[in-house]
């Protein structure tokens, strides 16, 4: 197994980052923020998956081990790949991906390209009891406002992905009519 790699960034194609190591160029299939923390630097270290099939071996990287473990997960998931786990942990911080899974929230999910109703229901049925465990405590109280909050500005034209982004600037703790009229007043 590859855990991890260390190396200096050869170059990108539309597969991933080519990774050197040790004279050895790697093709790393990775998420936005590795790919990110690739950028403009000698050298760097990405978790990283290898995924094996009869016909090919397959490298996923990731900036830390928070996106490696959600990934694996979501691997768990019956009818999830690894291309789809990937697009999963790419769309968003895995803490707002878990804190997802804990409200029992697959909308979120199915705003991810790729994901339907029935795929987005299913990773929050298998993974709410493994993922709910990993939040840290007091992160889940504000579930209601958040998606009341949440489907209000959906019902006005934001995205799900545009609505949490304008509510994560708003204190948690207002009620829910106060967090969308905040939220708009930050946006205009």
């Amino acid at each position: 197994m590859i855990y991890r790699l260390r190396g200096k960034p050869a170059g990108r194609s539309q597969d991933g980052l080519v990774l050197d190591v040790g004279g050895v160029g790697y093709l790393v299939s990775a998420t936005p923020s590795a790919l990110r923390r690739a950028e403009h630097v000698q050298e760097v270290t990405l978790e990283t998956y290898l995924h094996v099939r009869e016909d090919a071996l397959q490298l996923y990287g990731f900036a830390d081990a928070a996106e490696r473990e959600l990934f694996l997960h979501l691997l768990g998931v019956s009818g999830i790949g690894p291309k789809v786990a990937l697009a999963v942990v790419s769309s968003a911080a895995p803490a707002e991906l878990r804190r997802a899974i804990a409200r029992e929230d697959p909308a979120r999910f199915q705003a991810i390209p790729g994901i339907g109703k029935k795929t987005a229901e299913r990773i929050v049925l298998e993974l709410k009891g493994s993922i709910a465990d990993a939040i840290e405590p007091g992160t889940t109280e504000p579930v209601s406002t958040d998606l009341v909050a949440r489907e209000a500005l959906v019902e006005l034209g934001y995205s799900i992905v545009e609505a949490e982004r304008a509510l994560a600037v708003v204190d948690p703790a207002l009620p829910p009519e106060e967090r969308v009229r905040e939220a708009l007043r930050s946006a205009a």
